[in-house]
This record gives structure tokens, C-alpha cells and sequence, in this order.
């Protein structure tokens, strides 16, 4: 491999810095509502505290601009405690001498957690001063954040010119199995779905790859207007798209949906053609005539990559379409790669994980690498791999 893995790191007693994503959905209480993501992590610490390593991890939790109370680590700390059977210590900062005086007085086969990164801004702005301070924590950094591996952030881009730098296990495996898609047997069949607008310049990208792409959830209706459809009340973000992706033929948009008269689990809902969607209403699912167009072209594909529900699941009323996509996929005779995020929420809703080739942790890091793109997460480790081995 052009970068390292923990196999070539010198670990025993070292302090090791380890980027994690505890980014995971909390009720309006603070309750963790699915705890996925921390249990993808536990191999990799598991190993560390093996090579008799001291563990600390970092992570950021929701989108804070400043200090919340209600995005502290406290409680990953604790359900991290529970899973990994050990005490977790968890400081009230990431950086500077409070937190380096506590990290110079634990022992080896221990492990910390630090305060939410995203509560300084320099994490996002991938700020050098920032992600020095990080680095000056540790003897090691690394990074088993795939799902943050697209991010030219302070923890992500930022440490490996600091440290020497490995990517952790489950980087490898999520490689690995994104590979397949990456480079897939073809017929290969794209599913690009949910709200998130900068995966359709992705599947710009990847429509050159694959042999159908199906564009559907927010991102269908932005190439649903593009192609002249009216989508009613939903709102869609101005994109330039390119002129080849908008006519192209093995680019497909719903044929129907499911439309409602407002976003609430009581709303009334009906199908209709996408040329008959209502003025006042939101397109809240695809249709039965659109699941059956995206069964046939499964049926003949060796490889299908999924990122994004086609509707809003979280409403069961609104649920049908993601529901039936995920059942089909799960059954189909293909090499079945699902992206992260939503994606995964849904399937492990729906108890169908099992049932797929693989099932990603990242949702935007899984679309930029299958696309073909370099990570800038793993550009950083290749570049610390050149500078200290």
C-alpha cells in the first residue's frame, strides 16, 4: 500500500492519536439512537490496547459552531465504557496544557476520549496551528474516520504532516470492499438518492463509470426540473449541471412518486407521474412504476452501488419506496455495495444489512471513492508515509 497500516507502526508504549467518527444521530434528549459507528471503531482500539498502546481518540459530534453542551463527548464516552467493557476517560478539551497534563498521567493500556473537535472552528478550516496542537498529544496518529476521509480537515488532512500516520482497520476494510464498486464487474448500476446536493456533482462524475445511474430523493428532483418537470413545493438548491448528464439516457429520474399535501405523519399522500405533480404538494417517495424500472435494470447488473434513500424513511408513510429498494437490493444476484449515512439508518432499520456484499460507515467518502476520486484523508497518509516512513 502506498500509505501505512497499523501492521507497520511501532505501537508499544506509545501515546497514539486515533481519528474516529463518534458522529452518531442523538434524540432530543441525548440518547444515542444507534451506536454503529462506535462499534465499527472497537477492532482497531481492541488492537492498540494489545500493542499496549495509550488510546486517545478524537472525534467531532453534529455541526457546532462554538461550544454546545448538548454535543459533548460525555455520553460516546460512556456507551464506548459499556462496549469495550473498560473505563473511558473523557477531558473537557482537545487541546492545550489541561489536556496534556492529563494524557502525561495515564498509563499505557488505557484510553481517553477529547472534547467534540467541531467546537473550535479551526477543525474545519483545517487550521495548522490547530491541528499541530492535536499532533503534539501523540507519538502515532491514526485514522479509522472513513466516513470523514473526504474532509480536508485539521484532524483528517492536517495531523500526518505533524506524526507518522497509518490508517486503522476499519479504513482498510471499508477500501477494500468500496474496491469492488470502485472497480466493479459490469454492468454496474449506480443508486445516487437523498438531500445532500454535493453528491450529484459526484454522480456527474460517475455517470461516465456506470452503465445506469438512478438519480432520485432531493438530487431527483433537482435533474427532475433540470428536465423540465414541475416538482411542486419541494425545494431544490440551483445547480449548473452539465448539458451530456442532463440528456443522457442511462441517467434515469423517477417515472412516479409518491407526492403529499405537507411533511407530517398525518399527511395525505397519492402517486402520480412526474408530469403530474401537484402545485402545492412535496414529492416525499418514488412510485411502484420506478421500482420496477430500477428491478429490471438490477436484474442485469453484476454490480450495484447504492448512497441515499429515494424518500423521506423517517416518516413510516413516506417509507415504502426505500423500504422496497432496500429489499430488492438485498436479494439481488449482484455484487450489492450500500453508502453510509441515511443508507445505512435505513437498512439496519429494515434488518437487511445481512443481506448486502457491504455496508459502508461513510456516506459522501463512499460516493467521492467509488467515483474514482482520491481522499484527501488518504492523500495525507501517503504524504506522512513519504515524510517519516
Amino acid at each position: 500500500m502506498k500509505f501505512n497500516t497499523l501492521k507497520n507502526m511501532d505501537l508499544e508504549g506509545k501515546r497514539v492519536l486515533v481519528r474516529v467518527d463518534f458522529n452518531v444521530p442523538l434524540d432530543k434528549k441525548g440518547k444515542i439512537l444507534d451506536d454503529r459507528r462506535i462499534k465499527a471503531v472497537i477492532p482497531t482500539i481492541d488492537y492498540l490496547l494489545k500493542k499496549k498502546a495509550l488510546v486517545i481518540l478524537m472525534s467531532h459530534l453534529g455541526r457546532p459552531k462554538k461550544v454546545d453542551d448538548k454535543l459533548r463527548m460525555d455520553v460516546v464516552a460512556k456507551r464506548l465504557g459499556k462496549l469495550l467493557k473498560t473505563n473511558i476517560i473523557k477531558l473537557d478539551d482537545c487541546i492545550g496544557a489541561s489536556v496534556e497534563d492529563q494524557i502525561n498521567e495515564m498509563q499505557t493500556g488505557e484510553v481517553c476520549l477529547l472534547e467534540n473537535l467541531r467546537f473550535y472552528t479551526e477543525e474545519t478550516k483545517n487550521n495548522k496551528f490547530f491541528a499541530q496542537s492535536l499532533a503534539e498529544l501523540a507519538d502515532v496518529y491514526v485514522n479509522d474516520a472513513f466516513a470523514t476521509l473526504h474532509r480536508k480537515h485539521a484532524s483528517v488532512y492536517g495531523i500526518p504532516y505533524f506524526l507518522p500516520s497509518c490508517a486503522g482497520l476499519l479504513v482498510v476494510k471499508e477500501l477494500k470492499q468500496l474496491d469492488k464498486a470502485r472497480k466493479p464487474r459490469k454492468p454496474f448500476f449506480a443508486i445516487i438518492c437523498g438531500m445532500k446536493e454535493d453528491k450529484l456533482k459526484a454522480a456527474e462524475k460517475m455517470f461516465t463509470k456506470a452503465s445506469n445511474l438512478f438519480i432520485g430523493g432531493v438530487l431527483g428532483n433537482i435533474l427532475l426540473k433540470a428536465r423540465g418537470h414541475k416538482i411542486g413545493k419541494s425545494k431544490i438548491e440551483k445547480l449548473k449541471l452539465d448539458k451530456k448528464f442532463i440528456s443522457s439516457k442511462k441517467v434515469i429520474t423517477p417515472e412516479d412518486v409518491i407526492v403529499a399535501n405537507k411533511i407530517t405523519a398525518g399527511a395525505k399522500t397519492k402517486t402520480v407521474t412526474v408530469d403530474k405533480i401537484p402545485a402545492n404538494w412535496y414529492v416525499v417517495d418514488i412510485g411502484p412504476k420506478t421500482l420496477k424500472r430500477i428491478q429490471e435494470i438490477v436484474k442485469n447488473s453484476r454490480t450495484v452501488f447504492w448512497s441515499g434513500p429515494p424518500g423521506m424513511f423517517e416518516i413510516t408513510k413516506f417509507s415504502k419506496g426505500t423500504r422496497a429498494l432496500a429489499k430488492l437490493l438485498s436479494k439481488a444476484d449482484a455484487v450489492t455495495i450500500a453508502g453510509g449515512g441515511d443508507t445505512a439508518e435505513a437498512i439496519d432499520k429494515f434488518k437487511l444489512a445481512r443481506d448486502f456484499t457491504h455496508v459502508s460507515t461513510g456516506g459522501g467518502a463512499s460516493v467521492v471513492y467509488v467515483e474514482g476520486e482520491e481522499l484527501a484523508g488518504i492523500k495525507a497518509l501517503i504524504e506522512s508515509k513519504k515524510r517519516f516512513g
